[in-house]
């Protein structure tokens, strides 16, 4: 098995859509990418944390890659507004990649070149390549959020004109 984390606004919205791909084992949500240990969930609001709301995929590599992972990333969030989706504003809320090694590093800035190159997203990628960090598991009232509260609060979804050729 393998796992990328990744960060792209409320990390409900994002668990909701990446637990159905084919090939995901399972997800979390929580928090990564800042200098507070242990952070919680109003610990991320001020900003002060660094850390970004984010998803830690698990997934088998004989039945998806990280290609098509990151590829679907790009397609359920807006990849070119810098620390905001939607109504959601603030670092906590930033597009980023946290990779563990080179390899994964050349295929997320392979997938973002290629994002950049097609001319179908809004703008420019802002999405960060960010070294992984500790994943601090968000509180069980995060998890499975949406499995939850069907009609919950989500800015995702699947835009079906970003797709790379």
């Amino acid at each position: 098995m393998s796992k990328i984390v990744l960060a792209g606004g409320c990390f409900w919205g994002m668990e909701e859509l990446f637990r159905k791909l084919p090939g995901i084992t399972g997800t979390r949500v929580g928090y990564t990418g800042g200098h507070l240990p242990n952070p919680k969930y109003d610990d991320t609001h001020d900003s002060k944390s660094g850390h970004a709301e984010a998803v830690e995929i698990n997934y088998d590599p004989e039945k998806t890659s990280l290609k098509i992972i990151l590829e679907f990333f790009f397609r359920i969030h807006d990849p070119s507004t810098p620390n905001r989706q939607g109504n959601d504003k603030g670092t906590q809320y930033r597009s980023a990649i946290f990779y563990a090694g080179e390899e994964e590093k050349k295929i997320a800035q392979d997938v973002i070149d290629a994002v950049n190159k097609s001319g179908k997203w809004p703008g420019k990628v802002a999405t960060t390549l960010e070294p992984a960090a500790i994943f601090y598991e968000g509180e069980d009232y995060h998890q499975d959020y949406l499995q939850k509260h069907p009609n919950g609060y989500t800015c995702h979804w699947i835009r079906p004109d970003w797709v790379l050729d």
